[in-house]
């Protein structure tokens, strides 16, 4: 996301039927290439640079495109797109457990980047904008907006919420593992983390569309630090109660 405002520039300039595909190329050949990866550091440029690079070039110019098309079900529409994102990592974190289990981690690499190329390029081709009609400014970067303090306070609300989302997501496993558990109840446990990720998003949607939007804002931030709290204390009482607590089976998969 770093690079949106260089995407969004070329987008402006070049158009998405170039942007896209690049990233796509990006995208996949970053996957294949990780596959082959002997050290961290080409672990870093492969899955890191190239395959992040990649995901920019695809989401940034398709971002603002879904709300063209809808107005009284905004929220909602965005919501079903959006859960989209946790219907996949649903499939992705328990098939490529077993693909890793049957041919190893190069190839899962490898296949999860020709599964990314087919459906990145089947949604690109697919995808219709409005652009014509509604004529979007597409500024890389308007700092006139810095000058609104409701800019200030969505950038800082979505940096810090973003923070703890992505840290969750991308340690989670890890952690699993390092408190005992097996590399099945750590898959067990993304996979329904992103179930309920694609369950909440229509939901908040929905509610969204019927009910002012800050205050649903307000209300699910509100609700996840008492998400937080009782997720800690679970995962507090499992530990002391050990690994092998039927409880620990239960919570996790196991």
């Amino acid at each position: 996301m770093i690079a949106a405002p260089f995407v969004t520039a070329l987008t402006h300039r070049f158009g998405r039927a170039w942007t896209m595909p690049t990233g796509i190329i990006l995208q996949t050949s970053g996957y294949i290439a990780a596959g082959f990866a002997v050290r961290i550091w080409q672990l870093m440029i492969t899955h890191g640079a190239l395959v992040g690079l990649g995901i920019g070039f695809i989401y940034v110019p398709s971002l603002p495109i879904l709300s063209q098309w809808f107005q009284a079900r905004r929220s909602l529409a965005n919501g079903l797109a959006s859960a989209g994102s946790g219907f996949g990592a649903v499939l992705f974190a328990w098939s490529t457990k077993a693909v890793i289990d049957a041919f190893g981690l190069r190839w899962a690499l490898c296949i999860t980047g020709i599964i990314t190329f087919a459906l990145s390029t089947i949604a690109t081709g697919l995808l219709r904008d409005r652009n014509q009609d509604i004529q979007p400014p597409e500024l890389a970067f308007d700092t006139s907006l810095l000058a609104k303090y409701e800019v200030i306070l969505l950038l800082a609300w979505s940096f810090i919420s973003m923070l703890g989302y992505i840290t969750l997501l991308f340690s989670l496993s890890d952690f699993a593992l390092s408190i005992g558990l097996s590399s099945q109840q750590a898959t067990n446990l993304i996979g329904f983390l992103n179930i309920g990720t694609a369950i909440g998003r229509p939901m908040l949607g929905f509610i969204s569309d019927k009910l002012d939007r800050f205050d649903v804002t307000a209300g699910n931030w509100a609700a996840m630090r008492r998400g937080c709290w009782s997720q800690e204390l679970a995962v507090f009482a499992l530990l002391v109660m050990g690994n092998d607590h039927p409880a620990n089976n239960v919570y996790f998969g196991g």
